[in-house]
């Protein structure tokens, strides 16, 4: 058979539109407007018992309130949840934050704002919500375990875990989020 570049060519800008076209409607596409949480009770109840040990794990380790509040917010602005945003940064607010670090929350790592537990927890956060990039993600150059011990890690690690669950959960029921 002879190669006729007329034809791979038409090919190749075929192929190039399916996939343009793909991508757009890939992410243009949205989640069914089904609340999960409504429809499955028990497993809403059990993303609170995971919550309510949590709260413990953070107790124990003695984790700080607002240092609890900007990995929410932090793991909540990743994965672009307007509730828990909502939620997390007027609970910031009543815990004492200010807005000037709330600002700044989103590019932590190029201000003075932060002690360095704040930036590890921030980096723990940021390591469990883009845990399936790490692998090709820029990682912020901060040495977790030297500056939280390892009760502290853990349950910073396991407060990205639970507000990452609560994200999909919010997002993917279309909770509402008005003014």
């Amino acid at each position: 058979m002879r190669w006729r570049p007329h034809i791979r060519r038409r090919h190749l800008v075929n192929l190039m539109s399916a996939r343009a076209v793909a991508g757009q409607t890939r992410r243009t596409t949205m989640l069914a407007n089904v609340n999960v949480t409504k429809l499955f009770p028990a497993a809403y109840k059990a993303q609170m018992a995971v919550e309510e040990a949590v709260e413990e794990a953070i107790t124990v380790a003695g984790v700080d309130r607002l240092t609890v509040d900007l990995v929410k917010l932090r793991a909540s602005q990743i994965n672009g949840c307007a509730f828990c945003l909502r939620m997390h940064t007027q609970d910031a607010l009543k815990n004492g934050e200010t807005t000037d670090r709330l600002a700044l929350v989103a590019a932590w790592w190029e201000s003075q704002y932060f002690t360095p537990e704040e930036q590890a927890a921030l980096t723990i956060a940021e390591q469990i919500t883009r845990i399936g990039d790490l692998h090709t993600a820029a990682a912020p150059k901060v040495d977790v375990e030297s500056i939280l011990d390892d009760k502290q890690i853990a349950a910073l690690t396991w407060v990205a875990i639970a507000i990452n669950a609560w994200n999909r959960i919010a997002i993917s029921s279309h909770y509402p989020v008005a003014p």
